[in-house]
């Protein structure tokens, strides 16, 4: 389980993609203190499993459900991506829970400068933005937002300039492909206030059956 609050930004050294998957070697410092062998970091928001480690690097699998799912397929060497160790347990909970499992892409629409904030725009799809709630949370790339309103095709959140100086979100074109997580409280609920989808059982009882049995 993650936060979203982004300890560093990373920068990918290489990546190598098969059909079976890949495997993402990331340059970076402060996450490497105390990591071990089979220790999950997330990266841009997706929960990765080290598999390799040097002094300087650590190494990643990355199956293709996440590369269907995410942004990491996008990724050249060089690019920048966040970077978060697993939460201690007894870390301070800074942001929200963050689970590293993303529900898909979203798109940046636009970014507008409010006073000392940048607000970005975000579209995304149907079934994402159901589950986005204004003034709830949502992860970006990893990082912890709160959602300022929700619209019928996007959302805006709001970047104070300490989170744009240690993410990258400020950087970003109009266009840029962002990883989106929303609260997994509100996936459960959701989830519980739906009907069951399983049809009932038809009967075969009928008024000529009846009939035939003397009722």
């Amino acid at each position: 389980m993650f936060t979203g609050i982004i300890e560093e930004l990373g920068v990918i050294r290489q990546i190598s993609l098969t059909g079976d998957g890949g495997h993402l070697e990331i340059a970076a410092s402060v996450v490497l203190e105390g990591t071990r062998l089979g220790d999950s970091i997330a990266v841009n928001g997706v929960c990765l499993t080290v598999t390799k480690l040097s002094r300087t690097t650590f190494t990643a699998f990355v199956m293709q459900e996440s590369l269907r799912r995410t942004n990491l397929g996008s990724l050249q060497p060089g690019s920048p991506v966040h970077l978060e160790r697993a939460m201690a347990a007894d870390g301070r909970f800074g942001g929200h829970i963050v689970t590293g499992h993303i529900d898909g892409l979203g798109t940046l629409h636009s970014q507008k400068a409010e006073g000392a904030a940048v607000v970005l725009t975000i579209g995304a799809d149907a079934k994402i933005l159901s589950g986005i709630v204004e003034k709830g949370s949502i992860a970006i790339d990893g990082t912890s937002l709160t959602v300022m309103d929700v619209g019928s095709e996007d959302f805006r959140v709001g970047i104070i300039p300490h989170t744009g100086g240690h993410t990258h979100l400020l950087r970003q074109a109009p266009g840029y492909r962002c990883n989106l997580e929303t609260d997994i409280l509100g996936k459960y609920i959701q989830k519980m206030m739906q009907p069951n989808e399983r049809a009932a059982p038809q009967s075969t009882l009928t008024l000529d059956f009846l009939r035939e049995n003397g009722f």
